[in-house]
């Protein structure tokens, strides 16, 4: 029996922009060909800011050694150059979208393909997703933020990125335990809740071909089952938010205290979406509210602030192009960024939970 045949095709600027800074390249094509897969095209697509180059040493270099990386796994770097232009009120901002190129590339590629995976949440690939589909073909996306509510439903397999062992580094630990070690931090969502005050969260606990199996107690379930007391969820979240799929906790890996799942969620934290909390004084009516945090270049990156102040659908298509990662760590392929989801919250006035992002739009 031959070897299922993939594809695997990552809009890097997309990512960068929407939760996936500091993504390693090696751990996402060893998911993309999880079940023993060959892998027929490995593409990524980055944007380059040519005129930055000419002056910008560091810029240039960083970019160069981390294509240079990209090769090294195995990928196709395609490079889009950034066009600049000036609107009509004089500011002048980039483009280098390179949906177009992605998509083209994927239609004429997919003719010999089992599976086909698109890391991307822009919504302009439900088309492509399609006519993959009918032609044959498996489509899996994988992503992190922003994410089109129709490009979930019209997928295969949707995964979120954040989910997926070691794809992107979790906040440090003292013991540097590995994911799903005890000590360890990993990532998962609240599939059960009691009104008891706790709840069980499903975890990955490896990647595995039967990603279906998602009742931990089969055999060969590659999810653990993690129980969790309300105690341990963050201000941020309310208990009657849960069950929920769209929630993604990170969080601390303790032996679990007279629970058959044997492992317990400790000093949890909201990775997505991201929210922050407000306060509200006195006499004021408690609300949500929205606010979409501006991207900015990746001078930002050496303080990591340019991987989680992601930007709204709308700011990331009309900046895509100076958001592009910065270099990556030569030794492991990524640059680890601070957690998801810190409060800066404080003081005696009442707290009201905002979403910063929506993990889906529309």
């Amino acid at each position: 029996m031959r070897s299922r045949r993939v594809g695997l095709y990552v809009d890097v600027a997309n990512l960068a922009m929407n939760g996936g800074y500091g993504m390693r390249y090696d751990v996402l094509r060893e998911f993309a060909c999880r079940d023993n897969a060959e892998p027929m095209r490995l593409n990524a697509y980055v944007s380059f800011d040519a005129e930055r180059a000419e002056f910008d040493y560091s810029y240039k270099e960083g970019q160069y050694g981390f294509y240079s990386l990209l090769r090294d796994f195995g990928y196709k770097v395609i490079q889009k150059n950034v066009r600049w232009y000036v609107d009509e009120s004089g500011n002048r901002f980039g483009k280098a979208n390179a949906d177009l190129d992605m998509a083209v590339d994927v239609l004429l590629q997919s003719n010999n393909m089992d599976r086909v995976v698109l890391v991307t949440g822009d919504g302009d690939f439900v088309r492509v997703v399609q006519a993959l589909q009918n032609n044959g073909c498996r489509v899996e996306v994988v992503a992190f933020e922003n994410v089109s509510s129709e490009l979930r439903r019209e997928a295969d397999l949707f995964i979120s990125g954040y989910l997926i062992p070691n794809l992107l580094p979790t906040a440090p630990t003292p013991t540097k335990a590995a994911w799903g070690t005890i000590g360890s931090r990993m990532r998962g969502v609240c599939y059960n809740h009691t009104a008891k005050g706790y709840g069980f969260l499903r975890a990955m606990k490896t990647i595995a071909p039967d990603l279906w199996r998602i009742d931990s107690r089969q055999k060969d379930s590659p999810y653990y089952s993690v129980f969790f007391h309300d105690s341990q969820l963050p201000d941020e979240v309310n208990f009657t938010e849960l069950p929920s799929r769209s929630l993604i906790f990170e969080f601390e890996v303790a032996e679990a205290e007279g629970h058959e799942s044997g492992m317990q969620a400790k000093k949890m934290q909201l990775v997505s979406p991201q929210r922050r909390l407000l306060t509200s004084y006195s006499g004021h009516y408690h609300s949500y509210s929205y606010s979409h945090s501006s991207s900015s270049g990746s001078s930002n990156s050496s303080s990591g602030s340019s991987s989680h102040n992601h930007t709204s659908a709308q700011a990331a298509t009309a900046s895509a192009t100076v958001t592009t990662p910065p270099a990556a760590n030569p030794s492991n392929g990524n640059s680890t960024p601070p957690l998801n989801g810190s409060n800066g919250s404080n003081g005696t006035a009442a707290v009201v939970v905002a979403d910063a992002v929506t993990s889906e739009t529309v």
